[in-house]
């Protein structure tokens, strides 16, 4: 049997009309010999009657704060309500579907309500409803406890049912369907002449998921990754053919450069030792506030880092309250290059400074890891940032 998993995100779901679209997508798959499981999430965005943010607000937080159990109930209300509808679609067509919770599917967790860790993945129940010919709808985003307790994975997550099912199917390949054609070189609302990247690494494909770009969820790319299963990005709407993801890439390439993307919203942290407070300590308090940082820079007398702009309130209380001498400068975005190739190929880093100094951009901060090199910027030159070295490195 040749197993499909295909995901279909909430504007896929949507109306009666992009549903159709799912239909012709699942059956297209059906003809070319694949036996198809439908992953979907909940219908629509906020505002929209069974969006989970719609769904949520029916509460208020300090229910879900005290009863998580239920807040994850109800969150679960909109992929369940999915996976019915898109079942009755199917059944108006005389295709039979069955619709599947994601504990019915098979997805064990923990009982970290919200944010659940998948412990096992029991596919007894898609198996048989493969086996007798019937299609399983299976609602993302969600599992259960081994006592049965509906719990959520965290936003997002239905890319990640999507993967922990194509991985424990041993499935052909994991589609994830969504409003854009793939993964493009760039953010085409920033680059107009962004183009759509055909193959791409696992490897690179997590730096763009983790760096900014929204098109598939990291814990999706990661899973995939590690039981070798492709992915491939691709559009309801049209019949592009996508965006593979694989192990290699594209390895006919000869950009250096896949693509590149951004994070705003950063500042930039530069804080003064004293005897009393190294480094260690400062991380260490900051790890214990749940302040994240990236970009680090350690020096003898001073460390400078990034974090994100909406802790800097309690950052600069914990400064205070440690008497710490620092600085920060803020609206800063971080950009992100990415390509598996530029690995042991001399002089990117210095061609990027290079693009950037002839646009008159001043790089605050750089760090570079075998994939990705990242500089940060201000804001306000992020965009004529990108599109310089967009045109440099032949993107377009």
């Amino acid at each position: 049997m040749k197993i499909i998993v295909q995901k279909f995100g909430g504007t896929s779901v949507s109306t009666h009309e992009k549903r159709l679209l799912v239909m012709d997508k699942v059956m297209q798959a059906k003809r070319l010999g694949y036996s198809p499981v439908v992953v979907v999430s909940a219908m629509g965005r906020k505002g929209e009657p069974y969006a989970t943010d719609t769904l949520l607000s029916l509460v208020d937080n300090s229910f879900k704060a005290y009863n998580p159990l239920g807040a994850d109930l109800l969150m679960s209300c909109g992929e369940i309500i999915s996976t019915v509808v898109m079942s009755y679609e199917f059944s108006k067509k005389n295709i039979s579907a069955v619709p599947l919770t994601g504990g019915q599917a098979g997805i064990i967790t923990d009982g970290n309500y919200g944010n659940a860790e998948v412990k096992d993945t029991n596919v007894e129940n898609i198996m048989t409803v493969l086996e007798s010919g019937q299609i399983p709808i299976i609602a993302g985003f969600q599992g259960r406890t081994e006592d049965g307790y509906i719990t959520t994975l965290g936003r997002g997550a239905s890319d990640f049912t999507a993967a922990i099912l194509g991985v424990a199917l041993k499935a052909e390949k994991i589609e994830i369907y969504t409003d854009v054609d793939g993964i493009m070189t760039a953010d085409p609302r920033v680059v107009s002449e962004a183009s759509l990247i055909k193959e791409i690494s696992y490897n690179e494909v997590f730096q763009f998921a983790d760096q900014g770009a929204k098109v598939i969820h990291p814990r999706a790319v990661d899973v995939a990754m590690k039981g070798n299963v492709p992915l491939v990005i691709k559009n309801t709407l049209t019949d592009s053919e996508g965006t593979i993801i694989n192990i290699l890439g594209n390895v006919n390439s000869n950009n250096i450069i896949t693509g590149i993307t951004s994070m705003d919203n950063r500042s930039q942290v530069r804080v003064k030792f004293s005897e009393e407070n190294d480094y260690n300590n400062i991380f260490e308090i900051l790890a214990n506030n749940s302040i994240s940082i990236d970009l680090i820079n350690i020096f003898p007398k001073e460390t400078v880092f990034t974090i994100n702009e909406e802790d800097m309130s309690k950052f600069n209380y914990l400064m205070e309250k440690l008497e710490l001498s620092y600085s920060i400068i803020e609206n800063c975005s971080k950009i992100s290059i990415i390509g598996s190739r530029m690995r042991g190929i001399p002089g990117v880093m210095a061609r990027i400074l290079k693009v950037l100094t002839k646009e008159n951009i001043e790089v605050l901060q750089t760090a570079d890891s075998h994939t990705t090199i990242w500089c940060l910027v201000e804001s306000k030159n992020c965009k004529k940032a990108i599109n310089a070295l967009h045109k440099e490195f032949k993107l377009g």
